[in-house]
């Protein structure tokens, strides 16, 4: 009990400041207080992998879960992206998105962040949870949604898109990135004129973003991930008895697919980019995901150029 009441002691002013600091970023977008960041640090390239003078096979933006605080890749992050571009070369990678940031601002690099950082770790994963909240809550979904969606668009110019050039946009997302994701569809619609893939893994999401605008959502999950569970539980817009959601609708049009990636767990040695388990044909879980991502994404490239009128 002195246990539990010393972390509700330590942890509850933490979870009331972020909550706080949270919508105050997002408040700050939309009042036009800060501008978003929108240049990377001298070293950091706009976009990795295909030659941005010729046109690549598609772009795919990687939005990253809770661990993301920095320009640069995280860890398990920064695997998955080698891993995708090591098997599809053709494509042009950007990893830099904060996902949890209205303003594009990398939380490792603001001052008080570096000193918090080196004394309590747990609270910059608080900040990124709290702005998963924030990025859900209806009273601020919308203009998180265009802050956020904004954002990309901004970072796929820079990396050489051309708006209405008809080269697939995917966005592959874990975890809380989901959320993000789902939200950016109908900004970058309008930015960009792209044609939309998602590819969540563990998604935690509220299911509540309208999802028409996208070409299609595949949904990669499995038993064992409690975390994506929960979210399944938390947010009634994703229980089926909430036909008119986002998520539900695009569920009965058959726009979203699901891929079972059972015994995968949402962290750990089993996570869906674990390097450290091998599943039985011998495949790391690592591996078997980037494989997945780069198949789902090669159809789609091959049935958008099947559709596309012969000039």
């Amino acid at each position: 009990m002195n246990d539990f009441l010393l972390w509700a002691v330590a942890l509850g002013p933490a979870l009331l400041a972020e909550g706080l600091l949270a919508r105050y970023e997002v408040l700050a977008y939309g009042a036009g207080w800060r501008a978003p960041v929108t240049e990377l640090p001298e070293g950091v390239p706009y976009a990795r992998g295909a030659d941005p003078d010729r046109p690549p096979g598609a772009y795919l933006v990687y939005l990253d879960g809770i661990g993301k605080r920095r320009v640069r890749d995280s860890r398990d992050g920064g695997q998955l992206v080698r891993a995708v571009l090591a098997g599809a070369p053709e494509l042009r990678v950007l990893g830099q998105v904060q996902p949890y940031s209205p303003l594009a601002d990398p939380l490792a690099d603001r001052p008080v962040w570096s000193w918090l950082r080196r004394r309590v770790g747990l609270v910059l994963f608080l900040h990124n949870v709290m702005q998963i909240f924030v990025a859900a809550d209806r009273r601020y979904r919308p203009l998180y949604n265009r802050a956020v969606g904004s954002q990309i668009a901004t970072q796929l110019r820079l990396a050489g898109y051309r708006p209405g050039s008809g080269v697939p946009v995917v966005l592959l997302s874990y975890s809380g990135g989901a959320q993000v994701a789902t939200g950016a569809v109908d900004e970058l619609r309008e930015r960009l004129d792209c044609p939309l893939l998602l590819i969540m893994f563990g998604g935690f999401h509220n299911g509540a973003n309208d999802l028409t605008r996208a070409e299609h959502v595949h949904r990669l999950t499995s038993s064992a991930d409690r975390i994506e569970r929960v979210g399944t539980w938390m947010f009634p817009q994703r229980w089926p008895l909430f036909r008119g959601s986002g998520w539900n609708r695009a569920v009965r049009a058959g726009n979203v697919t699901v891929h079972r990636f059972d015994p995968a767990t949402h962290v750990g040695p089993r996570s869906y980019i674990s390097r450290s388990t091998l599943l039985p044909d011998g495949r790391t879980h690592l591996a078997r995901t980037a494989n997945t991502v780069v198949e789902l994404i090669r159809a789609h490239c091959r049935s958008q150029a099947a559709e596309r009128p012969l000039p």
